[in-house]
């Protein structure tokens, strides 16, 4: 029986959203979360088929169904995996001839089984390292040190190193400690006394240890407040997700101070990877968005697009990643970067992908376009056109091998430009003669898909390749795209910001976070001591940058103890862990005297 074509009718989002507000009224609270997600996954397609550049390639990617998009995995799913297994032009294998390649038996169910070393890091973790845990000191319960031998009566005891047990117990991510101080009243006159605060209890209700730990969940690890709320209350330690906005925009201070630091030393880079990503505020979108227009609030009202840009900033080896949420697009956010930048430097270099948005006007750089982005034409294209595609895949394969050789190898940019103008340069000269020659053969129809991607390949060939004439040029935007992450992680989980200060305060908080990370700092760490620092962190934001602040702590504890009297023990730093839920470490007992 010949299936009916399906009526394609015309959607109004008012329409939809009475819709579905009946339908909570009819259905049972899972039947109506279910009918709610298909049609949000409904209206998110339709709004990406109306996109011009959108392909089944890229919703594939955006649904999650894309697979792997290296060389080897691409051709073996398009069968053409067996021959570049022989040629040895894998991106795993290329830049080792001599590596072992697997063969046909080796491979299961389109995968290849060849078992990779396992890396370092993926075992478990010893004792040391869990340097906050809780520490016992478990004493024999009756022997000691220097006592004799009960075996052999003619030795003594001896310490060795303590054998050590260690347990990981659940705990709340935010613990409360309760402290009851003792009143005392007089019968006569009504007078009441109170004991005097311990100095761990004095201070604020949320402290910089719980407004770190809050705002490293939410904008790091993309726990929404809603979700963290559920925890808290779950675990009996509840923690309101009103109340977490207010604790991490109290302690926001200095964050924000070296955010602006970053912004200003970010503009001085000598390269910048920059792109963007959408990002929903409600405070901008849908009749809020139409008072402020009405009202005449909204500059540019035509202009409905919301973004959160990411730019990371390369310059004298320290890499700075710059987050910026609002209705500008990258160029123009990089555009504002610039205008802090030293007008006696030199052009910086910048990686983008192919749109011209990204471009900051009025500013002059050295433009260059992301070979991943290029080479992903071609992965799309794979499926329709295994055989042109296997050769082309496979030599952007072995100039990427390259590159990847040269930064584990720690090449200057200097050592890095001759290596790819002696290795990579007669590969992309082949690379752009195999575009070439697809087109004029007529073996490509120039409006297919794989003209396309040919054609965006050839367009941009001198952007494409300035990594074959600029020392330091970068071959790939993947840095900018890891970076974006953090925005997309929060995207997926929070769906959007509510208003303009809390996008501020999530750009805040994942420059410094993950600027600290690139750094190799601790996140929590670092974040806990901004706040409890934050008018030193205004005073000179440069000494509490991710790479000076641990200097600036050993100084300010240095000075306070040169300022110590003698006979005074020094004033104890809060502690950085959480408390246990657990009991705490009782004090050892005194061991007993050891026989004469």
């Amino acid at each position: 029986m010949k299936s009916k074509k399906p009526r394609i009718v015309d959607i109004e989002m008012a329409a939809v959203d009475g819709l579905v507000g009946r339908a909570k009224e009819l259905l049972s609270m899972q039947d109506y979360e279910l009918l709610k997600g298909l049609v949000e996954t409904l209206l998110t397609l339709l709004r990406l088929v109306r996109e011009g550049r959108t392909t089944i390639a890229r919703l594939r990617r955006l649904f999650g169904l894309a697979q792997s998009e290296k060389t080897a995995d691409v051709l073996e799913r398009v069968g053409e995996g067996d021959k570049a297994a022989n040629t040895g032009a894998d991106d795993q294998d290329a830049a080792d001839p001599a590596a072992e390649k697997p063969s046909g038996d080796e491979k299961k169910t389109g995968a290849r089984a060849v078992e990779k070393p396992k890396q370092k890091g993926h075992g478990r973790d010893a004792a040391s390292a869990y340097p906050d845990a809780c520490v016992f000191h478990v004493l024999h319960d009756k022997l000691r040190i220097g006592q004799r031998c009960p075996l052999c009566g003619r030795g003594n005891l001896y310490a060795l190193e303590p054998k050590t047990i260690l347990r990981i117990l659940g705990q709340a991510p935010l613990a409360g400690i309760c402290w009851k101080c003792e009143r005392l009243r007089c019968s006569g006159c009504g007078a009441i006394f109170e004991a005097d605060l311990p100095p761990e209890a004095q201070g604020p209700k949320h402290d910089a240890t719980a407004a770190a730990m809050i705002a490293y969940l939410r904008f790091r690890a993309g726990v929404p407040h809603n979700r963290l709320q559920q925890i808290q209350r779950n675990l009996r330690t509840p923690l309101p997700a009103s109340t977490q906005w207010d604790v991490i925009r109290e302690w926001s201070d200095g964050p924000l101070y070296i955010y602006l630091e970053l912004c200003r030393l970010g503009a001085q880079a000598s390269i910048f990877h920059t792109d963007d990503t959408s990002m929903p505020i409600l405070a901008l979108m849908g009749k809020r968005r139409a008072k402020l227009v009405s009202r005449g609030e909204l500059p540019d009202p035509e202009r409905t697009g919301l973004f959160t840009t990411g730019i990371v900033s390369i310059m004298e080896g320290r890499t700075l990643a710059l987050f910026f949420t609002g209705r500008q697009h990258a160029g123009e956010n990089l555009a504002d970067l610039l205008r802090q930048r030293a007008s006696d430097l030199e052009a910086a270099i910048l990686m983008c992908d192919g749109l011209d948005r990204n471009i900051p006007k009025g500013h002059k750089v050295i433009e260059g376009n992301c070979g991943s982005h290029a080479r992903r034409g071609l992965v799309d294209q794979a499926v329709n056109w295994p055989h042109e595609c296997r050769d082309l895949l496979e030599t952007y394969g072995t100039v990427f091998k390259i590159d990847e050789l040269c930064r584990k190898e720690g090449l200057s940019d200097e050592q890095r430009l001759r290596r790819h103008q002696a290795e990579s340069g007669p590969l992309m000269d082949e690379l752009k003669k195999q575009l070439e020659d697809l087109l004029k053969d007529k073996r490509v129809e120039p409006n297919s898909g794989l003209g396309d991607a040919i054609n965006y390949i050839l367009k941009r060939w001198e952007k494409l390749t300035l990594f074959l004439r600029v020392p330091g040029a970068p071959l790939h935007n993947n840095l900018c795209e890891r970076t974006l992450k953090m925005a997309i992680r929060h995207r997926n989980n929070s769906l959007f910001y509510k208003s303009e200060l809390g996008a501020l305060m999530g750009d805040v908080y994942m420059s410094v976070i993950y600027t600290a990370e690139l750094a190799g700092e601790n996140g929590i760490q670092y974040l806990t001591e901004l706040m409890r620092h934050e008018k030193a962190a205004a005073a000179d934001p440069v000494a509490w940058l991710p790479w000076n602040y641990r200097a600036t702590l050993a100084r300010l504890d240095a000075a306070q103890s040169a300022r110590e009297e003698p006979s005074r023990p020094p004033a104890s730093r809060p502690p950085t862990s959480r408390p246990m839920m657990g009991p705490r470490p009782p004090a050892p007992s005194p061991p007993p005297p050891a026989p004469p």
